[in-house]
């Protein structure tokens, strides 16, 4: 083989794999759930949150540092020579005897600036930086409730898929079975050999249309269902995906008793985390608040520097000349900036919303016992009622049988066999929505008691 052949044999070749179709991504449950963790982008937005809270800290606790404070400008001054004083004494010289008028004009360089450090803020920078650590918390607490959040919003969508494909894979065979059945009485009807009625056919049809109608409905749950798991799980729509489980089942059912769920909802729960953190972050509000109506007591360096190139410098110490000469001196001082009236209301609104907060969190932890209380019942309902749904899925199944044999041997009537077919299908949509609703009430206590698994 030339080289020439062997290179367009290698293009072909690889064209051909460009052009297959690619394998889709199988992923269970474990895996569609990390994957949604390291895909939100609410998470990661949380992230920056919290990021943005430390900076916050990190700027409270600058305050207690070094300030500076400057100020620098070139304007114009009037041009003046001579004077009085020269070197401290009279000199005396002439002074000017132009009056008002302006004789010209000079160039004037300002600077004025002030280097200090707090030395004592009676507790502001303290307290404030409390109340920022936290927001810190709290914005940390925000972010595990994302993280649940997602977790749950995974197994939604995961489930759900594993339910409506379930649900549609089971409609379109009772579809094909009730198909036959009525191409068969059609049959009959045809040959006229008396082993169907007109209302047979009928009662079959009528039957099949309900069928398709849920067939569908199943159909774009099941689409809908693995396309928001491809949202979730950063795969993206146009990709595809499948799911390790081959078919819904019901999740062990939690080997915990209720008042350790509730227990552990009141202690673990992002949200009960969260109105730890708002409550420590409003009482060194409110501590902060009220040292704002204290003064600062500081220690620096000041100084300004006057500069006029046209204007003689007017050497007398007695004199203030503000175009010619500068300072620069070290200082202890202290700086009060309140308004009494406005500083006692401002502590006031901190207060009412800390009284607020300790209302709210006497609410939740009233609530929340109840909440975990109601997830973990209706997960006690819908274990036991799938079970029972089980058994009479069972039954329904071997009904719906023995009525097709029998309508095949004209033993039985169609409208008997719808009516089996109806039931059957009830049941088993039915199961199959138990089992869905039983994992996600598992998924839901995990949720309320702040695992995130």
């Amino acid at each position: 083989m030339t080289g020439n052949t062997l290179t367009r044999a290698l293009l072909a070749a690889g064209m051909l794999l460009t052009a297959l179709p690619g394998e889709a991504e199988t992923i269970n449950l474990q895996q569609a759930v990390e994957m949604g963790l390291a895909a939100d982008p609410r998470i990661k937005e949380r992230e920056q949150v919290v990021e943005a809270a430390r900076s916050m800290v990190q700027e409270v606790r600058g305050n207690a540092g070094w300030r500076l404070s400057a100020n620098a400008f070139i304007g114009l001054a009037p041009k003046v020579e001579g004077g009085f004083y020269r070197n401290g004494a009279y000199s005396g010289v002439t002074p000017r005897s132009d009056g008002d008028r302006i004789d010209g004009i000079s160039d004037w360089t300002h600077l004025d600036f002030a280097l200090i450090k707090p030395l004592f803020t009676f507790g502001k920078i303290e307290h404030y930086g409390n109340a920022a650590l936290g927001n810190v918390d709290l914005k940390q607490g925000e972010l595990r409730q994302t993280r649940a959040d997602t977790v749950y919003d995974t197994k939604r969508a995961y489930f759900g898929y594993l339910t409506a494909r379930d649900t549609r894979v089971f409609l379109e065979d009772m579809q094909d079975r009730l198909n036959q059945s009525i191409v068969s009485v059609e049959r009959n009807l045809g040959k006229e050999n008396g082993e169907s009625k007109q209302s047979d056919l009928y009662a079959l049809q009528t039957a099949g249309g309900l069928l398709a109608k849920y067939v569908n409905q199943a159909r774009a749950i099941e689409k809908i269902s693995l396309d928001g798991l491809k949202v979730l799980t950063g795969i993206g729509l146009k990709e595809e995906l499948a799911v390790a489980d081959e078919h819904i089942a019901p999740v062990p059912f939690p080997q915990i008793e209720l008042a350790e769920f509730q227990a552990r909802a009141l202690q673990d729960r992002p949200e009960m985390q969260q109105l730890e953190a708002g409550l420590r972050a409003r009482r060194a509000l409110v501590a902060a608040k009220k040292a704002d109506r204290m003064p600062d007591v500081y220690a620096g360096v000041i100084g300004q520097i006057n500069h006029a190139s046209q204007r003689d410098r007017l050497d007398n110490p007695y004199i203030y000349d503000p175009f010619n000469g500068g300072g620069l001196t070290p200082v202890v001082g202290m700086k009060w900036d309140t308004v009494f009236g406005a500083s006692s209301a401002r502590v006031d609104q901190a207060q009412a919303e800390l009284e607020a907060l300790n209302h709210k969190k006497a609410f939740a932890v009233a609530g929340i016992p109840y909440e975990v209380s109601e997830a973990y019942v209706n997960a006690q309902a819908n274990f036991n009622a799938q079970r029972g749904l089980s058994e009479g899925a069972t039954a329904a199944r071997r009904w719906m049988v023995a009525s097709l044999a029998d309508l095949s041997a004209g033993l039985e009537s169609a409208d008997k066999v719808a009516d089996a077919v109806r039931n059957y299908v009830l049941v088993q949509t039915e199961y199959l929505r138990t089992i869905n609703d039983y994992n996600m009430n598992v998924a839901q206590l995990a949720r309320l008691t702040g695992e995130l698994k």
